[in-house]
């Protein structure tokens, strides 16, 4: 697993002090809507009573922040290498349940994918207000969960799926839900969408 060096407070805010996104993702780099708080799916939920600290009310949420051309690097570094080290495998495969959300140690499906990505990005200088697991549809019908970075010039998705991080107007998903940039314990809609179960490992 790949974690990379600590920063240095200096560090931290130049990875937010300006925005250098590649010129097709700009083009249609839009931000969600979101609507009313919604239902938690049960998996985080269940995390949360484990992880009490990372399911709190958020400090500091609000605009969405710029980012560095290191701090772009540090994105796509984190995306590549966490779907390169975790092998994809159901919660059935791995607990014989289903809906288990978990740090993965060498397995998981879509949602531990984005839980470490989530972990590793807030340790490299990212707000938890700014890195929201997100709950979508495929076009196939099935759930699947991604990570969703907000930035000034858009939303960014981080997808076990795919290695490049493209804005979220560039995927071929339907948006349901997400984390609450005030509160990572609550969940938000995104165009009214609707639950679903969201392991997906291919």
């Amino acid at each position: 697993m790949f974690c990379g060096p600590g920063l240095t407070k200096r560090a931290l805010i130049a990875l937010i002090a300006s925005i250098a996104i590649p010129a097709g993702a700009m083009a249609s780099g839009l931000s969600m809507e979101t609507g009313r708080i919604t239902s938690q799916p049960i998996g985080h939920y269940e995390f949360c009573k484990q992880y009490a600290s990372e399911c709190k009310p958020v400090k500091g949420s609000g605009a969405a922040p710029k980012v560095t051309d290191y701090g772009w690097d540090v994105i796509k570094e984190i995306n590549r290498a966490v779907n390169m080290s975790v092998m994809p495998k159901t919660d059935m495969e791995i607990y014989g349940r289903e809906e288990v959300w978990a740090y993965p140690d060498v397995a998981g499906d879509c949602e531990d994918y984005v839980l470490l990505k989530r972990h590793m990005l807030i340790e490299r200088g990212f707000s938890a207000a700014d890195a929201l697991i997100t709950v979508v549809r495929k076009p196939d019908g099935e759930g699947h969960a991604v990570l969703t970075l907000r930035t000034s010039e858009g939303d960014f998705v981080l997808d076990n799926l795919v290695d490049e991080v493209k804005s979220w107007r560039d995927t071929p998903y339907s948006y349901l839900k997400r984390q609450a940039s005030n509160n990572s314990g609550r969940w938000v809609t995104i165009e009214n969408g609707s639950d679903v179960l969201v392991g997906a490992v291919k």
